[in-house]
């Protein structure tokens, strides 16, 4: 019955949403009253309501996006997509507190060399690695190591020592490939990067050789050094502050489609292209578009718009960036992870999981 609606004022007292705050989800298509007073424009609630806007106020305090609230509100009795959209928002908290924690410490060491210039000294870790894993890993980036001498910072490949894992990672604002490697005798804090230019990333490349036997890493944050068999080399890092790169790390896909390396590549390889500009410099590249239906099958469509294939998932790419991807890892079954056409590609084995490729989208004319 009427009378029992609730306002919107009284909602949000009870709620503890502001009115405001009940307006603007209104109008997101998040919680929508009852009944709208056609005179007024005044909203009123069911009491049934009631719950859904206690819950809409906890997922507000919790940092829930927009979109995830509506699935969260939207999902059916006994359906886990609620859970499951929970669960993701919780990894990302967990994975921000983490990332929040390595740089406030990082921070520290930044003010201590301030305060006392003259005395602060960089802190040196030392561990070792299998040499066959830290030449894979050198591999599985090396494509993706930038070029321009406007972006100095992106020529060379990124040592990322976090506890006992070492992270490689290369970019050119286009594309970016990462490679994990587990490292053995750091302190558990142990945190230290340095940008490793590319001359010397590939001397120590040639260094490991076919990778036998075990690697001494060192790293100070101003220079790395890598010892083999009685052989050694160092060389000073770039003097730079590397882009933050793990944000793109944790994607969050529509779609996930495995399917082998070979068959992708061939795909890709004979499908049909496009020339269109990619990137703010306007550099024309050859354009393929991946297209995932309802079904979870991948085509490698024509650029332009298919009136048969509307309702697929289609990601426009550098069609030579992802084909030098994909001999980044395993030459066995790949996952290509797809989150929008305006969404960064993710390519991974499940082998390796660990080492990745990510590849910026090229958007298509309308």
């Amino acid at each position: 019955m009427e009378s029992d609606l609730r306002s919107i004022g009284e909602l949000a007292r009870d709620s503890g949403l502001s009115v405001s705050a009940l307006r603007f989800y209104d109008g997101a298509d998040v919680l929508a009253p009852a009944r709208v007073d056609p005179r007024t424009g005044y909203r009123w609630y069911a009491p049934e309501q009631l719950a859904d806007a206690r819950l809409l106020a906890r997922l507000r305090r919790v940092g829930l996006p927009l979109a995830d609230i509506r699935a969260v509100l939207g999902a059916a009795p006994g359906d886990d997509a609620a859970r499951r959209v929970l669960d993701a928002h919780l990894r990302r908290l967990e994975h921000g507190l983490a990332d929040a924690r390595r740089e406030l410490s990082l921070i520290r060491r930044l003010i201590d060399q301030r305060e006392n210039p003259m005395t602060a000294t960089p802190v040196e870790y030392r561990c070792t690695v299998p040499a066959r894993a830290l030449a894979e890993a050198l591999d599985a980036v090396r494509f993706a190591v930038g070029s321009d001498p406007e972006l100095p910072v992106l020529s060379g490949v990124l040592f990322d020592l976090d506890g006992g894992l070492l992270r490689l990672v290369a970019t050119d604002r286009y594309r970016m490939a990462l490679a994990e490697v587990p490292v053995e005798a750091p302190a558990a804090d142990a945190s230290a990067a340095a940008i490793v230019p590319t001359a010397l990333a590939d001397a120590l490349r040639a260094l490991l050789g076919s990778g036998a036997g075990t690697a001494e890493l060192v790293l100070d944050g101003t220079a790395v050094g890598v010892a083999v068999d009685g052989h050694r080399i160092e060389g000073v890092a770039l003097g730079h502050d590397y882009p933050d790169y793990r944000a793109l790390i944790r994607l969050d896909p529509v779609r996930r489609v495995g399917l082998p390396a070979a068959d992708l590549r061939e795909a890709v390889a004979s499908a049909p292209t496009r020339t269109l500009p990619s990137g703010p410099d306007g550099a024309a590249c050859e354009v393929a578009v991946l297209a995932v239906d309802e079904a979870g099958r991948l085509t490698v469509a024509a650029p332009a718009a298919d009136a048969s294939d509307q309702d697929a998932l289609r990601v426009a790419v550098n069609r030579d960036f992802l084909l030098e991807a994909l001999p980044a890892g395993a030459p066995g079954q790949l996952v290509l992870e797809l989150g929008g056409p305006i969404a960064p590609l993710a390519i991974r084995t499940p082998e390796h999981p660990g080492t990745f490729s990510v590849l910026m989208p090229v958007r298509l004319p309308v």
